[in-house]
């Protein structure tokens, strides 16, 4: 029995930009009963723009964490093509979500939404809708209340705060601990915890937040 939900979905082919195999894997069966066809899968952003060129989708789902790389570029990149492109992601703070649609993204869904949340922002990013899924709305409108240099800020110590502030401002780790006399190796144990507390993949993406963000920090 085809469901309502396999009908709005029917045709519409999706390529997964992921690194992780077993969530390509994962999703490939969560979205084919439901009526999306996987026609193909990458692991980059050069395997995305080939496969893209290659196999012409009509939805990208791409994940903002590509181990160093940063999945807001391959958003640019699609948007240059012409793809419609829909976030599937970890990131939960509206600077994340805010930073995709700007990027270029239609959509944006949370990995911890339930996967109807998904199929059904699958369909409208397919019709040309923009799609915010529940979780990723809390977060932009938490971002609205708390302004952007509260959201950034939240939960970082003065000192991880300052390491943020410097790597904002483009210094290296030498020069960030010569400025807070501190070692080096102190300093990327603040790199650390500051990834886990703000959810980033690596320092690429750490380094990019960072410096996109530096006018909010004082």
């Amino acid at each position: 029995m085809t469901t309502d939900r396999q009908k709005n979905c029917t045709a519409i082919r999706v390529l997964i930009v992921d690194d992780h195999p077993a969530i390509r894997q994962g999703l490939k069966l969560l979205l084919e009963p439901e009526g999306v066809t996987v026609c193909a899968e990458a692991d980059s952003l050069a395997e995305a723009l080939a496969t893209c060129q290659q196999h012409q989708p009509d939805v990208v789902l791409v994940d903002l964490s590509l181990g160093d790389e940063d999945g807001a570029v391959l958003l640019e990149g699609l948007r240059e093509r012409g793809l419609p492109s829909l976030v599937y992601s970890m990131h939960e703070d509206g600077l994340h979500v805010t930073r995709a649609f700007a990027a270029g993204a239609l959509g944006y869904v949370t990995k911890r939404e339930v996967h109807r949340v998904l199929v059904q922002a699958i369909s409208e990013v397919a019709a040309g809708r923009r799609f915010v899924s529940p979780r990723a709305a809390v977060a932009l409108a938490e971002q609205f209340v708390d302004g952007p240099e509260d959201t950034v800020l939240r939960g970082l110590s003065r000192q991880e705060q300052e390491v943020y502030r410097l790597l904002g401002n483009g210094e290296t780790t030498k020069q960030i601990a010569s400025a807070m006399k501190i070692s080096t190796r102190t300093v990327e144990s603040y790199f650390d915890r500051i990834l886990v507390k703000m959810g980033l993949a690596g320092m690429h993406e750490l380094r990019c937040h960072a410096i996109s963000h530096r006018s909010h920090i004082h």
